[in-house]
């Protein structure tokens, strides 16, 4: 139950913050942060078929 909370609240402050940011550069940190998970999911997807 802590953990959701934490997760709850930390997720309030990360969009409030974004909400003070310009349109365009929320969305390229957005469309980054999104580039770097579609990557790490590969690299996991192409490592654990190795195995």
């Amino acid at each position: 139950m802590f953990v959701l909370v934490a997760a709850l609240l930390l997720l309030g402050v990360v969009l409030g913050a974004v909400a003070h940011l310009p349109v365009p550069l929320a969305l390229t940190a957005a469309g980054l942060i999104g580039v770097w998970l579609v990557a790490f999911a590969v690299r996991e997807g192409f490592t654990r078929r190795t195995r």
